[in-house]
């Protein structure tokens, strides 16, 4: 069968875009290399934490070389994607994120194809789709919004409370955070619970709305066909198009190759450069050495203050407080949950009660510097080395600057002022260095020698291939880039759908009417 769109991926790209397709009436088919999720007590257990669950694989692992330092890295598979894991924060990055900022793109030519007026109508759409919930008058630079938040925040508990008021007689302008999470019901489904285990966890009470509680189901209703196990190993190209689609299920290792007339890339910002050069995809490309470059993946650290009672003794979900007065020159602070499960589990067995006791009387801020595109942090293929499903070895280099350090040192200072003010007898620092928030290796910007994709998110050099994921950014912002990531994969399906004549109903009517 000749697909209309096959959509590779069921994160925040692959999910939005496949809304447009689906809404317009292609026939669309989306491969995730991983399986579903389940819901129910379990998640709330020992072992539901993200980073513990089957889900994060090590089964075609991420070779980092990593400021000096050699590991293997894991990525999340199942359908969802990272949302499934996700804290929910849904944040839209500032105008000036979308400006030329010297200090920040330096030599890297990194440069949106748009600006934040033209993203605006898919972020108030992608909102709407995740059910956001925040208040638009407490955020300190905001930017301009069309819509209201559609849901209303949770009241603040009391370890939120702590931190906002010491926040404010710091000077400090506190806010909330903006979460995909539903505080009152919604239709076929419960509401928050405030039980704590959201971040890092899936969702129990399916309140959360990551995009396997939400989107994807109606989806599927709609005709969406979702192939789980199915791993994309191969995009062969006939000239200027790729002509078929290599898969291999990743249980039995059966071969398959698939078709249609638009190939759709969302698979992440390390999963779809992998393709792309496992591929040779690069040489069809006018900007060749950027494919798989210009890695982003923020410059965070998590600052802990200890105190001496339980800042949160009935464990509530209290990601809720930001502190954007460092905000564009350094980055944004948020609050977040001590996370107790993953310390019980890594920890040798010898310290992990004494660390997940102090943890229980911890409080913790998230600070999220954006770091400088670099063409030196890249991914890279290594052939002489292939996994079980035949993909070549991914190894990714990458290193933060002097000024990505010193804006995450303003950060986390600050961070430690507000926990001292709030009563922490001391403090804690842990730098991140995971690649959660990954972004940026096969940009999309005006120049065709620097940038791999084109305003539309077409990969140059290739007339029926996009990419709708992290990858896309050209900047990573100092936020949290989920939201911009669907909404950027919303306009771009929207694009495809008014491209692909006959639809089933008028391309501007496929998306609510805010856009």
């Amino acid at each position: 069968m000749t697909w209309d769109a096959i959509v590779v991926g069921s994160g925040f790209g692959g999910a939005m875009a496949a809304y447009a397709l689906v809404h317009s009436g292609m026939r669309v088919l989306m491969l995730e290399r991983g399986s579903w999720v389940s819901r129910g007590p379990d998640n709330w257990g020992p072992r539901g934490a993200g980073l513990l669950t089957p889900h994060y694989s090590l089964e075609s692992p991420y070779h980092v070389v990593a400021d000096g330092r050699r590991f293997l890295a894991g990525s999340w598979q199942c359908v969802g994607g990272q949302s499934v894991f996700y804290g929910g924060a849904s944040y839209r990055f500032r105008e000036s994120d979308f400006d030329a900022n010297p200090e920040i793109v330096a030599d890297s030519e990194a440069e949106w194809p748009l600006r934040y007026r033209d993203l605006e109508p898919y972020y108030a759409c992608a909102e709407l789709l995740l059910g956001v919930s925040g208040d638009a008058h407490e955020e300190p630079n905001a930017p301009p919004r069309s819509t209201p938040f559609p849901g209303a925040p949770a009241p603040l508990a009391p370890s939120s409370q702590r931190i906002s008021d010491a926040a404010q007689r710091l000077g400090l302008t506190p806010s909330r955070i903006p979460l995909a999470i539903s505080y009152t019901p919604r239709e076929g489904r419960g509401r928050c619970i405030r039980c704590g285990s959201c971040d890092g966890y899936a969702c129990a009470a399916e309140a959360k709305n990551d995009l396997a509680s939400t989107i994807i189901p109606d989806l599927v209703q709609r005709g969406l066909v979702i192939r789980t196990n199915t791993v994309c190993v191969r995009l062969v190209r006939t000239g200027s198009r790729i002509a078929a689609v290599h898969c291999v299920n990743r249980v039995t290792l059966e071969r398959e190759c698939l078709t249609a007339r638009l190939i759709v890339l969302g698979a992440g910002t390390m999963a779809t450069p992998h393709l792309l050069l496992a591929s040779g995809l690069d040489r069809a490309s006018p900007a060749r050495d950027a494919v798989g470059g210009y890695l982003m993946r923020h410059r965070n650290a998590a600052v802990f203050g200890i105190f001496v009672r339980r800042p949160n003794p009935h464990n509530e979900f209290d990601k809720q407080i930001a502190i954007f007065d460092a905000y564009p020159n350094a980055g944004s602070i948020q609050q977040m949950s001590p996370p107790i499960g993953l310390v019980r589990a890594y920890l040798p067995k010898v310290l992990r009660v004494p660390a997940s006791l102090l943890l229980s009387h911890a409080s913790g801020l998230v600070c999220i510097a954006e770091d400088q595109p670099r063409r030196e942090n890249h991914v890279s293929i290594d052939r002489s080395e292939v996994d079980r499903v035949g993909l070549p070895r991914l190894r990714v280099d990458h290193s933060y600057t002097a000024r990505d350090n010193r804006a995450v040192k303003t950060l986390v200072d600050l961070s430690r002022r507000v926990l001292r003010a709030a009563g922490a007898r001391f403090t804690l620092v842990h730098y991140i260095e995971t690649f959660t928030h990954a972004l940026g290796s096969v940009r999309m910007g005006p120049n065709p020698r620097t940038n791999p994709l084109d305003g539309n998110g077409r990969y140059r050099g290739i007339d029926n291939l996009y990419v709708v994921d992290g990858s896309a950014l050209p900047r990573s912002a100092g936020v949290n880039p989920s939201l911009t990531i669907a909404a950027n994969a919303l306009r771009i399906g929207l694009h495809l759908a008014r491209l692909s004549p006959p639809v089933r109903r008028c391309p501007l009517q496929i998306l609510p009417t805010v856009v």
